[in-house]
């Protein structure tokens, strides 16, 4: 049976109909799909990122090297809290208050009483003026100067003998300055990740002989303390 050549050229024509209607229905499914994938807002966290408020806080996890006794060549390292808020009082220049809590084991110089390794315990309490440094929307350096005291507690596991015996100082309260600063890096407006390197500068005494609580039985170390953790920025503004 032969078929008129219309009937084939119908047939062709129908076929390039179909071809071409699924061709275009399948652009406009991957029209469709590529849109659909570029429909998104972009939300920048640190776009509220201000420096004018009137008040932060922060807490950290701290570490604090330190030696118990003057003569000690052991030193001590001490891990704790760091505690400090600020109030700031224009654009660049704050007060800060920082109270800091260490503690840990020291070396001790031999003795007949076999003390090793005792608990020492040092408790801050400073304050003092900040600058706002170089700062944009990702974050700051914030310099401080401290000025207050520092409570030793160097006797809690001496047994009752006298701090000599392991060339340890006295249980007292001493003056204290902590320079150095905020590293901050912005989360979000209001959260901020803080490192704090710092020196940390104590005079202690001892109450003993040779070293009595006398300009020549004070003495001075430089020791490095240093905190990791969170500040958060409360809305209030100047």
């Amino acid at each position: 049976m032969r078929f008129p050549v219309r009937f084939y050229a119908a047939l062709v024509l129908a076929a390039a109909l179909a071809v071409s209607c699924g061709t275009r229905a399948q652009a406009q499914s991957a029209a469709a799909a590529t849109a659909g994938s570029d429909s998104y807002t972009a939300i920048n966290p640190l776009a509220g990122v201000r420096y004018d408020n009137r008040y932060d806080l922060s807490v950290g996890m701290a570490y604090d090297h330190m030696k118990a006794g003057p003569d000690l060549l052991q030193g001590a390292n001490l891990g704790g809290l760091d505690l400090s808020a600020s109030y700031w009082l224009s654009r660049h220049w704050g007060v800060e208050g920082s109270t800091r809590y260490y503690l840990g084991t020291s070396g001790a110089q031999p003795n007949i009483e076999h003390i090793n390794g005792p608990f020492v315990s040092e408790y801050f309490f400073t304050a003092g003026p900040e600058w706002l440094g170089p700062h944009n929307e990702h974050g700051a350096l914030i310099p401080h100067v401290l000025v207050g005291g520092v409570y030793g507690h160097f006797e809690q596991d001496l047994r009752g003998n006298s701090p000599a015996v392991a060339g340890f100082y006295n249980n007292q309260i001493a003056p204290a300055i902590i320079v150095g600063g905020h590293m901050d890096l912005n989360r979000s407006a209001h959260w901020v990740f803080r490192i704090t390197p710092d020196a940390v500068i104590t005079r202690y005494s001892t109450n003993y002989a040779p070293n009595a609580y006398t300009p020549a039985g004070r003495f001075t170390d430089v020791n490095f303390a240093i905190s990791v953790g969170a500040e958060y920025k409360f809305q209030k503004r100047r």
